[in-house]
């Protein structure tokens, strides 16, 4: 006769522990952001000073408009060069991602992972009642993750 596992139900639990794990506890809330009047110069200076890929653009509401890259000013860069242009005077609304995916800050982490796999993306915005409230990338969820059991995926005590 075969071996049957049966853990049965968990007791005290209304929820599921993954149910308890939300995108909003482990986002980014202290946010470099850009503005879309910026040049790529300077978008290229804070990006290095602050060793970081890229950022929100956002408008003087906060309201998300935007997303820009290491890649998006390596491109300007290279068109610049090719073209003959100076690339002083791009700015950041001519060459941001203007089509931008965000996540709902109350969904669970796992939910999250699958849309950065599915997207292929490292970093979504978070925004509520329109306004940019933080950021989760690829590193959060695997900070997350260390910080649960993985045995139960319920946060560790």
């Amino acid at each position: 006769m075969g071996i049957k596992s049966f853990q049965g139900k968990f007791v005290g639990q209304d929820k599921s522990p993954t149910e308890n794990i939300r995108v909003c506890d482990f986002m980014s809330t202290t946010l470099t952001t850009f503005r879309p009047e910026q040049t790529i110069p300077q978008v290229i200076e804070i990006l290095i000073r602050n060793r970081i890929s890229g950022g929100p653009v956002v408008n003087e509401r906060y309201e998300l408009v935007g997303i820009i890259s290491e890649g998006d000013c390596i491109k300007q860069l290279s068109d610049s060069q090719y073209y003959n242009m100076p690339i002083e005077n791009i700015r950041v609304e001519d060459c941001m991602v203007k089509d931008i995916e965000t996540i709902d800050g109350n969904c669970t982490i796992f939910d999250a992972a699958k849309l950065f796999l599915n997207a292929k993306r490292r970093r979504f915005p978070i925004v509520d009642d329109g306004k940019l409230v933080g950021m989760i990338s690829q590193k959060d969820i695997l900070k997350a993750s260390l910080k649960m059991n993985s045995q139960t995926w319920d946060r560790n005590k």
